[in-house]
C-alpha cells in the first residue's frame, strides 16, 4: 500500500512532511516541529494469535492492561518486530502507516489521538510523513476508539 496514492485515490488532502530519516515517533515529531500527540505511533500488537494495530500519541506508550480489556482478549503481547516485514512488506521496518485495515489488521486509536484536528504519521518510510485531518483518518479507516496509552 503506498499511502499517498490511497489517500489520492480516496480523494483525501494532505501534506507530505519531508525529514531526516527518524526511527521513533517522538523523534519525528521533534524534527518536524508538531506537537508529539498529534503523532500517531503505531504499536502492532498480538492479542488471542492475531495481529491489531494500536495507535497512541508519539510521548505515550501502550498500557498492556488497558489494551487487552479494549480487545476482550485473554493474552494480548507486542508483536515481535521479525514480524513487521511480513505483516508491512512495502514500509520500511517500523514507518508503517496507520491503515492496519489495509493490511488485514483491526485499527485501534487512543482516544487522545481523536481530539486533535490533525494526526501526522510516518508514510511507509523513516523520511516522509503525512499530515491529515483526523476526522478524514476517521472516515476511512474507522478505527476502534478506546483508552491504551500511558504517558512516558
Amino acid at each position: 500500500m503506498n499511502v499517498q496514492r490511497f489517500l489520492n485515490e480516496r480523494g483525501v488532502s494532505f501534506q507530505v512532511l519531508e525529514h531526516a530519516p527518524t526511527y521513533s515517533a517522538l523523534r519525528t515529531a521533534d524534527d518536524l516541529h508538531v506537537p508529539g500527540d498529534e503523532v500517531a505511533k503505531p504499536v502492532i500488537l498480538k492479542a488471542d494469535g492475531r495481529y491489531v494495530m494500536a495507535l497512541v500519541p508519539a510521548p505515550c506508550r501502550i498500557d498492556m492492561k488497558k489494551a487487552r480489556e479494549a480487545l476482550h482478549s485473554a493474552d494480548c503481547e507486542l508483536a515481535d518486530e521479525s514480524d513487521f516485514e511480513r505483516l508491512f512488506p512495502d514500509c520500511e521496518r517500523g514507518a508503517m502507516p496507520p491503515f492496519g485495515s489495509q493490511y488485514g489488521l483491526t485499527t485501534m486509536v487512543d482516544e487522545a489521538l481523536t481530539h486533535d484536528e490533525r494526526v501526522v504519521f510516518e508514510g511507509n518510510s523513516h523520511r516522509e510523513a503525512i499530515c491529515m485531518p483526523y476526522r478524514d483518518f476517521d472516515r476511512l479507516e474507522h478505527p476502534q476508539v478506546a483508552d491504551l496509552s500511558a504517558r512516558g
